[in-house]
């Protein structure tokens, strides 16, 4: 359930809250993303594969490719890549408060899969996905920031971003207890890995305890 979405010095925020969701259910999410994108947004996400796959070296580095249509109706392919927590700019961990996280950045790889460089790729943006357990299971925190401090924080695209967001977070309430319990009988890690994204500290301060 949206709580609010706001904008601040730092980007657009969605607060959550999910009924019957835990956190260890969306430790699993990001690591199985292939197995549920179209669930996660059924009227605009168009089907997500790996270009560097968490069961290679971990979900630290790993790329997915994910194509999706926003509110606006543009379609665009994102190149979105899952960043050590310790290692991104200050302002990007300033948002963190809560004790399991995940910060990814998109590049726009299209038609350049084969001779990619990170280093002179264009980056779009830092997503931060933030959550820990509460009486109902769990409480959390979406943001768009930008990839520099001084960045635009109240761009369109933020809004936009965040009603595309609404709608995924929301989503995980629907389907992500059932579908995991349907693969908790699979216990090969190259079928279902697992990984925790649990954090030491929060703010500046923050990372990963288990990573």
């Amino acid at each position: 359930m949206l709580k609010e979405t706001r904008q601040d010095q730092l980007g657009t925020h969605l607060e959550w809250e999910l009924d019957g969701v835990t956190a260890r259910m969306l430790n699993w999410f990001w690591c199985n993303m292939e197995k549920c994108d179209n669930l996660w947004h059924p009227n605009q996400h168009i089907g997500l594969s790996w270009m560097i796959d968490p069961r290679e070296n971990g979900p630290i580095g790993s790329i997915h490719r994910a194509p999706q249509k926003w509110n606006d109706g543009k379609l665009i392919t994102p190149y979105i890549r899952l960043d050590d927590v310790a290692k991104v700019p200050p302002h990007v961990r300033r948002v963190l408060k809560y004790d399991h996280a995940i910060i990814a950045v998109g590049y726009d790889l299209e038609g350049k899969e084969e001779t990619y460089n990170l280093e002179t790729t264009r980056k779009e943006a830092y997503r931060v996905h933030q959550w820990q357990s509460c009486e109902c299971g769990v409480v959390g925190m979406s943001s768009a920031i930008p990839l520099h401090e001084e960045g635009d924080q109240y761009e369109d695209s933020g809004l936009i971003w965040a009603a595309h967001a609404a709608e995924e977070t929301g989503n995980w309430e629907v389907f992500l207890p059932q579908l995991y319990q349907l693969y908790r009988v699979i216990t090969d890690p190259q079928i279902c890995p697992y990984y925790s994204f649990e954090l030491e500290g929060t703010g500046e301060n923050a990372k990963y305890k288990y990573l």
